[in-house]
C-alpha cells in the first residue's frame, strides 16, 4: 500500500480517487481478516464518506488527509459506534467523536474502523475473551504487541497507510517496535484525549503509527491540539512536525543506554541488544557521537503504579455491567485501595523526577535504549493467566517504554532490524520536554540510512 503522504497527493491531483483507496483498503481488511486487526469495520459509513471526499476534491477543496483511509483504536469515541476498549458487556454507541476524531475529520480522513487492543490497554498484546486476538503480520503465530496492537497490524499488514494508537506504558512503541513501524509518542499535552481530559492521570498520549517518519509526522500534525477542558496543554509547535521529517538532525549527542528502571536487565535479548548496538554504530556514521550513559530513575516506578491502578479502576466504574477478565478486575482493585490514595503523591513527585531524569540531557539530545527486552510473545501466551503472572510476563519483556509515560516526555520507535527468526526489532528514541522535532529529525535520517520502509510481510 502507498503511504499516508502518497495517497494524499494522489488524490489531490485526481490521479486515484478516494472511493478507490478506501475500497482497496476494506478490501485488503476483509483479505486479511484473520489477523484480527479491527474490532469493528464501518464499511458503509466509509464508502459513503470517500464518496463525499471525492466531491470536495471536485470542488476544488484541499485538505490534509482529504479522502485517505485511516484507522483509530477502540479506546476512542466514534460517534455512532461503541467503546468498549476490549472489555465485554452492554455498551451503548456514544453520541459524539473524540477530539482526536474530530480532527482526522477536520482534515478530511476517512475513518474506517476500530482496532483491535486488550481490556483496558493494560498489557504488551492486544487480546481480550470477549473481542478476539490481533495477530503479527510478519508472524501470526506472535502477537502485535500492544495495546495498540491491532492499528499496528493494520498499517504493517497494509490496510491503512497510518493509524492512531494510544500509549500509557509504551503502547504505541511496543507494537510498533514488533511489526516494523515508526511509533512516535508525543509530549504530554500534545495531542487531546478529550472526554478523557486526564487520561490515566496523566500517563496516556495519542499519537501515530506509519511506516515512515514523514507519514507519522503528517498524521501527528493532523491531532496536534489542546482543549481547555485538558489538564495538559501545550501551544502548537512554531513549525509543523512534516518539515522537521524533512531537515538534517545536526550533529547530536547520543546516549546509549540498556539500564531500565529497576536496573540493569539481565533478561534482553541478546539478538535485541545487538540490534540496538547496530544502529548505534550507524548513528555514528551518521556523524553523530555516541556514547553510553544511563538516566538515573530514582524512584520512576512510584509515579507509575498509582496512575495506572487507579485509572483502570476508573474506566471500569464507568462501566455498569461489565465482565472483565479476573486479572482486569485485580488491576482495577488494586487502583482502588491503594492507587487512587497514593496518586496526589505520584503527581507531587513529578518536579523532582524530571529533574533527576533529565539531568542525562546535560549531556546528551537524545536517549537510545530497546524498545523491549524481548522478542513478540506467542499469540494466546498469557490467555487465562492470573494478574501476577501476566504482569510479571509484561515488565518482564517490556521494562523499557513506561518511565516516559511517568515524565510525559517524548519518544519514538524506530525499526531496528529482524531476529534471526525474522520477528522485528526497535529500538527507542528518547527525548526532553516537548522535542519531538528532534526525535523525528534523527528518526528521518536513520530511515534514510536504513530503508526499514521497504521492508513489508510477506502475505
Amino acid at each position: 500500500m502507498l503511504g499516508l503522504g502518497e495517497q494524499v497527493e494522489l488524490v489531490a491531483r485526481g490521479e486515484v480517487s478516494s472511493v478507490e483507496l478506501v475500497e482497496a483498503s476494506l478490501g485488503r481488511i476483509a483479505e486479511l481478516e484473520g489477523l484480527g486487526a479491527f474490532r469493528v469495520v464501518r464499511e458503509e459509513a466509509a464508502r459513503l464518506e470517500a464518496k463525499q471526499a471525492d466531491r470536495r476534491v471536485a470542488e476544488g477543496e484541499r485538505l490534509p488527509l482529504l479522502g485517505v483511509p485511516v484507522a483509530i483504536k477502540d479506546d476512542t469515541d466514534l460517534a455512532g459506534e461503541t467503546t468498549p476498549f476490549a472489555v465485554a458487556g452492554p455498551h451503548r454507541p456514544v453520541t459524539e467523536d473524540a477530539e482526536q476524531v474530530r480532527r482526522l475529520r477536520a482534515a478530511g480522513a476517512v475513518v474506517v474502523g476500530k482496532t483491535t487492543t486488550c481490556e483496558l490497554g493494560l498489557w504488551p498484546f492486544s487480546e481480550s475473551p470477549g473481542f478476539g486476538a490481533a495477530r503479527n503480520p510478519w508472524n501470526p503465530e506472535y502477537s502485535p504487541g500492544g495495546s495498540s496492537g491491532g492499528s499496528a497490524v493494520a498499517v504493517a499488514a497494509g490496510m491503512v497507510p497510518a493509524a492512531v494508537g494510544s500509549d500509557g506504558a509504551g503502547s504505541i512503541r511496543i507494537p510498533a517496535a514488533w511489526t516494523n513501524l515508526v511509533g512516535i509518542k508525543p509530549q504530554r499535552g500534545r495531542v487531546s484525549g478529550f472526554p478523557q481530559c486526564d487520561p490515566f492521570n496523566g500517563i496516556t498520549v495519542w499519537g501515530p503509527l506509519a511506516r515512515t517518519v514523514g507519514d507519522a509526522a503528517l498524521l501527528l500534525d493532523v491531532l496536534l491540539g489542546s482543549r481547555v477542558e485538558d489538564a495538559y496543554r501545550l501551544d502548537p509547535p512554531v513549525t509543523p512536525f512534516v518539515e522537521a521529517a524533512k531537515r538534517e538532525p545536526g550533529r547530536l549527542r547520543i546516549a546509549v543506554s540498556f539500564r531500565t528502571a529497576f536496573g540493569v536487565s539481565g533478561r534482553l535479548d541478546p539478538e535485541i541488544r545487538l540490534a540496538v548496538e547496530r544502529l548505534a554504530r550507524r548513528l555514528t556514521e551518521l556523524g553523530h557521537k555516541v556514547f553510553p550513559a544511563d538516566p538515573d530513575y530514582g524512584a520512576v516506578a512510584l509515579g507509575l503504579v498509582p496512575r495506572g491502578t487507579a485509572g483502570v479502576a476508573d474506566w471500569l466504574d464507568s462501566m455498569p455491567g461489565a465482565s472483565p477478565e479476573a486479572r482486569t478486575v485485580a488491576e482495577a482493585r488494586l487502583g482502588r485501595l491503594v492507587g487512587r490514595r497514593l496518586l496526589p503523591l505520584a503527581k507531587r513527585m513529578d518536579p523532582g523526577l524530571r529533574r533527576r531524569v533529565g539531568r542525562i540531557f546535560q549531556v546528551a539530545d537524545v536517549v537510545l535504549t530497546p524498545t523491549t527486552a524481548q522478542l513478540p510473545l506467542k499469540v494466546g501466551q498469557f490467555e487465562g493467566a492470573g494478574w501476577h503472572r501476566t504482569q510479571t510476563g509484561s515488565a518482564n519483556a517490556c521494562p523499557y517504554a513506561w518511565t516516559w509515560n511517568v515524565l510525559g516526555w517524548p519518544g519514538v520507535n524506530v525499526p531496528a532490524g529482524f531476529s534471526g527468526s525474522g520477528l522485528p526489532i526497535g529500538a527507542q528514541l528518547l527525548g526532553h520536554d516537548s522535542d519531538e522535532a528532534t526525535l523525528i529529525s534523527l528518526a528521518a535520517q536513520l530511515e534514510k540510512a536504513e530503508g526499514w520502509n521497504l521492508s513489508t510481510p510477506s502475505l
